[in-house]
C-alpha cells in the first residue's frame, strides 16, 4: 500500500512501489489525463509535476513519490493554478492542439518551465524550445506551442 498526495488530496493505492506513477494514476485512481506514450521517458506525453518539477511518470516509480506532491493535468488546468490557467488559456488561444494526444504533457512541461522563471521574465524562443525539448508532438505544432508559451509568459508578467 502506498499513500500518494495527488492534486492536494491523499490517496491510498494497493500497487507495488516499483510501479510507474503513470499506472497508479490511470489504473488505480482513474485519472486518465496523463497519457501513456512511449514508456521510456522519450516523448513527454506522461509528464506530471513531482514537487513542482516536470517528470516523466512512465518511468518514475511510486516509491519516488513518497512524501512528495504529485500534480497532474487535471489540477493544472482546473483554473486554480495561476500559471496552469495562463498556459491552458494560451493553448486554446493559439489553437495548439491538433490530435491532442501530447497536449497534457506539453502543458505540464510548459507550466513547470514558466513557474521556474523569475516573475516577469520573458523567455526567448530558444529558452522555450530548450524547456520543451522532452515533449514530442507528432503533428508538428511546435510553432504554436512556442507562441503559446511566450503568450502565457506575457500574461503572467
Amino acid at each position: 500500500m502506498s499513500t500518494l498526495n495527488v492534486n492536494g488530496r491523499e490517496h491510498t493505492v494497493d500497487v507495488d512501489p516499483g510501479t510507474p506513477i503513470l499506472w497508479a494514476l490511470r489504473d488505480s485512481l482513474g485519472m486518465t489525463g496523463t497519457k501513456f506514450g512511449c514508456g521510456a521517458a522519450l516523448c513527454g506525453a506522461c509528464v506530471i509535476h513531482l514537487d513542482g518539477q516536470a517528470v516523466p511518470s512512465c518511468v518514475t516509480p511510486l516509491s519516488a513519490a513518497e512524501g512528495k506532491k504529485i500534480m497532474t493535468i487535471e489540477a493544472v488546468t482546473d483554473g486554480s493554478d495561476r500559471v496552469g490557467a495562463a498556459v491552458h488559456a494560451a493553448w486554446v488561444k493559439h489553437d495548439v492542439a491538433q490530435c491532442g494526444y501530447c497536449q497534457s504533457g506539453q502543458i505540464m512541461s510548459a507550466t513547470a518551465f514558466l513557474k521556474s522563471l523569475p516573475r516577469g521574465k520573458q523567455p526567448s524562443a530558444a529558452e522555450i524550445d530548450s524547456a520543451m525539448v522532452g515533449n514530442i508532438c507528432r503533428c508538428g505544432t511546435y510553432a504554436r506551442i512556442r507562441a503559446a508559451v511566450a503568450d502565457a509568459a506575457r500574461a503572467l508578467a
